[in-house]
């Protein structure tokens, strides 16, 4: 076997272990996966140590110094969303059929953690190939809104220079990802006795015409923000919650709104554009509404420029191993990039599988693409982690 050859057989082991390990989020409960994978590394040489942000919701960070250079990091997450039901087998028991792996978190995102493994193995295995810093960052809570990135670098940590995201992109370069903010709004009426409904003012009738100017500002103003590699931003309303009982006019209804941003949008700013639409309803037809609480959200949009190296020489790994249409793409949701952005890191997201059988029940991974995405993520370290030549 070459000395940089993935270890296919190890890898469908690992998958399989780390599938039968129940982390659906919620609850999350990341800890049993975060030692498993701590283990897996510590035999490979690396320093571990563990954060949790709250009871059993575990980040686990493998370390590895070798010398001068840059430090580069693997980041995924350990969380699933709930397996559900429909599926042809059992999710927490890896079954391989047809050139596919099925289980909960198959590809999102328990095989692109493992081909980083793998590729971390390697990596370690070969010091004299490659010189500076190596971390594996593997992180709790990204499914429902990215607590384990986020405590991560509240922490202070040292400064990531490059960083490689995994989540299903059928091996293909993701170098954007768009954000979201969503605010609960309520919106106000005065209750009545529903048999003489004009003695009140109705919420949910009030939240109907704040509802159209939601739709209006969606179209004219919001949509207008482009970006080559997401596409739009959006405003939508995805909840709405109105009345206490069948015979009262209600004097409250809530909405919760879904603001997606696009990479070049400032959050601030966005923010204020959404009371300044609260303001608008109030001035034009009368709608009394606040905003009462931000739900959590995996963050905001990001972009790594797609002239900066490690665009560059993912796009060649990519190609090289196997994915004829590399990139750069963007994601229409979010992810944990934006995270390691701020800690100073230029970073893309690459993985095996599809975002499509994402989330769904049977979800898989190709065979293929999961062993092919060690390979990658070796070969964009090892460029961009360079052992110098002295004369």
């Amino acid at each position: 076997m070459s000395r940089y050859q993935a270890d296919s057989v190890r890898m469908k082991r690992d998958l399989a272990a780390l599938v039968a390990i129940n982390t659906e989020n919620p609850p999350g409960h990341e800890r049993e996966a975060a030692e498993c994978v701590a283990g897996w590394l510590r035999e490979a040489g690396f320093d571990l140590s563990f954060s949790e942000y709250a009871p059993g919701r575990t980040n686990v960070i493998a370390l590895l110094k070798n010398g001068d250079g840059p430090c580069f990091a693997f980041n995924t997450h350990l969380d699933t969303v709930p397996a559900g039901s429909g599926w042809s087998s059992d999710p927490f028991t890896l079954t391989e059929r047809d050139g596919r792996l099925y289980g909960r978190g198959a590809c999102d995102a328990k095989g692109p953690l493992v081909a980083m493994v793998e590729a971390l193995r390697m990596l370690a295995a070969n010091r004299h190939s490659w010189s500076g810093t190596l971390m594996g960052v593997f992180t709790a809570d990204e499914e429902v809104a990215s607590e384990g990135a986020k405590f991560y670098v509240r922490d202070q940590p040292p400064a990531i220079d490059f960083a490689v995201i995994g989540e299903p992109t059928s091996n293909a370069t993701f170098s954007a990802h768009k954000g979201s903010l969503r605010p609960r709004v309520r919106v106000k009426g005065v209750t009545a006795h529903s048999g003489t409904p004009e003695l009140g003012i109705n919420a949910i009738y009030q939240s109907a015409k704040l509802l159209g100017l939601i739709e209006e500002a969606h179209h004219q103003q919001v949509r207008c923000r482009c970006h080559a590699l997401v596409g739009n931003a959006s405003l939508t309303v995805t909840r709405v919650h109105g009345g206490h009982a069948d015979n009262v006019v209600p004097d409250s209804c809530e909405l919760l709104l879904d603001r997606r941003m696009v990479p070049g949008e400032d959050e601030v700013v966005v923010k204020a554009e959404l009371q300044q639409l609260l303001d608008h309803a109030h001035a034009q037809s009368g709608v009394e509404a606040e905003i009462i609480a931000w739900q959590p959200t995996t963050g905001a949009a990001t972009e790594t420029d797609s002239s900066e190296a490690i665009v560059q020489h993912s796009l060649a790994a990519c190609r090289r191993h196997g994915q004829p249409e590399p990139g750069p793409f963007g994601f229409q949701g979010g992810c944990d990039l934006v995270h390691f952005r701020t800690l100073g890191a230029k970073g893309v997201v690459i993985g095996p599988g599809a975002l499509a059988v994402a989330h769904k029940p049977d979800e898989f991974v190709p065979v293929e693409e999961f062993i092919a995405a060690a390979s990658i993520y070796l070969d964009i370290a090892l460029a961009l982690l360079p052992v110098e030549v002295t004369a």
